[in-house]
């Protein structure tokens, strides 16, 4: 898997499925990824003190178990979406909200190497200096995957919009920051809450663009999908260890 094959997927009505990584980034974690388990994994460097270099050596022993590494950034910058894109699989864009600013970030993640005048203008228009130059720059980009979260009210009336931006293969809710946003903060039961997840489905699939969002309850999930999600990260390395300890200790102490 990479991230050519994960949009691949995607774009053909298929439903991929992943998880977050924020602690663990020894490679002999991929130990603990069975073969052909998940088709992706989020390396987030947003809310921790881990920077991407951090997140390499995992990189390289997942890729070849067909598990495609993304890399959320902490940045709206685009040189910084760039970098990333070097050398990661894609990149989930925190808490997007402004059109424009999505433009200028798919380009960086999609135009390299375009700079300058040439990017700004591919921005503005989605012209290439020329054919041949569209060819190499579509060509060299062909792995890299896109995904905005969707955090707020207003990124959910922006959506139309954003989805339509040409090089957006999926969004990802964040719960947490569009919850409280919405003043219900935590409340995933919320009906607001499950109404407003089915309006930001409903609106991606009509772009092509496959929608979901970052949960830690396996109901939620499963709610998600019956609602026709099909971009799926379930909980995260964190988490999987804490449940795991709490689950032999109760075993044990029974």
């Amino acid at each position: 898997m990479n991230g050519k094959r994960l949009k691949e997927k995607l774009q053909a009505g298929e439903r991929v499925f992943g998880f977050f990584v924020s602690a663990m980034t020894y490679p002999t974690m991929a130990d603990a990824v069975p073969e052909g388990s998940v088709d992706f994994v989020v390396c987030t460097t947003e809310h921790t003190p881990l920077d991407l270099a951090d997140f390499m050596p995992l990189q390289y022993v997942l890729r070849p178990k067909g598990v495609a590494c993304l890399a959320r950034v902490h940045s709206h910058d685009p040189w910084d979406i760039a970098r990333i894109c070097d050398t990661f699989d894609g990149v989930v864009v925190p808490y997007v909200e402004d059109v424009l600013q999505v433009r200028r970030m798919v380009a960086a993640a999609k135009g390299r190497t375009l700079k300058g005048e040439a990017l700004e203008h591919f921005v503005q228009t989605g012209e290439f200096p020329s054919e041949a130059t569209r060819a190499y720059v579509e060509q060299r980009n062909a792995n890299t995957f896109f995904c905005p979260m969707i955090e707020s009210p207003r990124s959910v009336e922006n959506l139309d919009d954003i989805c339509a931006i040409p090089g957006v293969d999926a969004v990802l809710v964040g719960p947490n920051d569009l919850t409280v946003s919405m003043g219900i903060p935590e409340e995933r039961d919320h009906p607001d809450f499950i109404a407003i997840m089915q309006r930001i489905i409903d609106t991606a699939e009509r772009h092509g663009v496959a929608a979901g969002c970052h949960l830690h309850k396996i109901e939620h999930s499963q709610r998600l999908i019956a609602q026709g999600a099909r971009f799926i990260p379930y909980g995260g390395d964190q988490q999987f260890l804490a449940e795991g300890i709490r689950g032999f200790l109760k075993a044990l102490k029974g």
